[in-house]
């Protein structure tokens, strides 16, 4: 079995973060002491290097008091939406969306909204879109960006004019998840939405490491929200759980340190079978001019062509994951996202990996063309 499902790309360990974890467990070795132990929210370094690349990506005014440092992203997601939501509260999210989503949303105590986009035109949010699916009861509106699994790339124009109708209600929180910020193929950056106005102080990012600064298995995420609400989850996370490891810490923060660099590498590293992929996608039965995904190492592939027109689209979609499957071949069913028919592939796997994987799609598919 291939898989192309894995969330996580295949990536060494940077050196520099490998090298800061080695010194801490040698200090800790010479002076024959126990590690650390840090701080609920993280340790005072790595909360300031945090902010200050924030402040280096245009969020002036982000300080290391609205920085948490959690044991993965999910981690933090969740107590943040603890703290945000009350039960039954509207959670609106935009589809194609990251599956893990629904079920942090419901164990929080919201009710998740869906609001579906087009592959058709690239996935675009238009603010008259979204003004007609927010209320006055919309508590939370959550935006991937990059995004998973689409890949597609909201600039800091799409933004502003996406919170020039949030900014219309106060009540609600505007949650961006960049976990995928340095795996960029545009020519532009990726924004933070930290570095747009927030009048009402309702605007919170949540990231971490293990996607483009490649410590996968470290078990670091981080978060930023306004100070009120920072504080209300450091609380949640010390009375809840254990902080971070040290050992963690000090690879985050060496890679936090390095992050234009590493993230570079690793869109170099990509480049290749992101290349394979796309060509390997194009030459399939069928397959329409699409547009390129901007970010992360996902394409989500549209293969509502090969569906069995007899069932219902979910169940159709899950057909053909499985036959994927039989032949050789792991990927994530749209449907988990929002969007039968279609498939999130990943191409952050060895190139003869990844090739194998398209020879195999090929004879699955072919038989299947409409």
């Amino acid at each position: 079995m291939i898989s192309l499902a894995s969330g996580y790309g295949d990536f060494a360990v940077p050196a520099v973060a490998m090298e800061a974890a080695i010194t801490v467990l040698a200090s800790a070795q010479q002076r024959q002491a126990p590690l650390a132990v840090s701080p609920a929210a993280g340790t005072p370094e790595l909360r300031e290097a945090l902010a200050q690349r924030y402040r280096q990506r245009g969020a002036s005014r982000v300080t290391a008091e609205q920085v948490l440092v959690t044991a993965g992203a999910k981690t933090g997601l969740f107590a943040l939406l603890s703290e945000m939501l009350q039960q039954g509260d509207d959670v609106l999210l935009p589809t194609p969306n990251w599956f893990g989503f629904y079920e942090l949303v419901r164990r929080a105590g919201g009710m998740l909204r869906t609001l579906p986009l087009a592959a058709a035109d690239n996935y675009a949010l238009s603010p008259e879109t979204l003004r007609a699916r927010l209320t006055p009861a919309t508590r939370l509106l959550i935006i991937s960006n990059p995004n998973n699994p689409t890949g597609r790339v909201y600039s800091r124009a799409e933004w502003a004019a996406l919170l020039a109708v949030t900014r219309e209600f106060p009540q609600l929180w505007v949650l961006s998840d960049e976990i995928y910020e340095g795996i960029c193929f545009g020519a532009e950056p990726v924004p933070t939405l930290l570095a747009l106005p927030d009048p009402h102080q309702r605007h919170v990012v949540v990231s971490g490491f293990s996607k483009s600064l490649a410590l996968a298995g470290w078990g670091v995420g981080c978060l930023v929200a306004p100070p009120a609400l920072a504080r209300r989850v450091a609380a949640r996370l010390f009375g809840t759980g254990v902080a971070v490891p040290v050992l963690a810490q000090a690879a985050a923060l060496a890679a936090t340190q390095h992050a234009e660099a590493i993230g570079a590498g690793l869109c170099a590293q990509l480049l290749p079978t992101r290349h394979v992929l796309l060509s390997g996608l194009a030459a399939l039965p069928g397959a329409a001019t699409g547009v390129a995904p901007e970010g992360t190492y996902y394409v989500f592939a549209d293969f509502t062509r090969f569906l069995d027109p007899g069932l219902p689209a979910t169940e159709a979609s899950a057909q053909l994951v499985r036959q994927l499957a039989a032949g050789g071949v792991e990927v994530v069913d749209g449907a988990s996202c929002g969007a039968p028919g279609f498939a999130r592939l990943s191409y952050a796997v060895p190139e003869a990996a990844l090739r194998q994987a398209l020879a195999r799609m090929r004879e699955v598919l072919a038989p299947l063309a409409v």
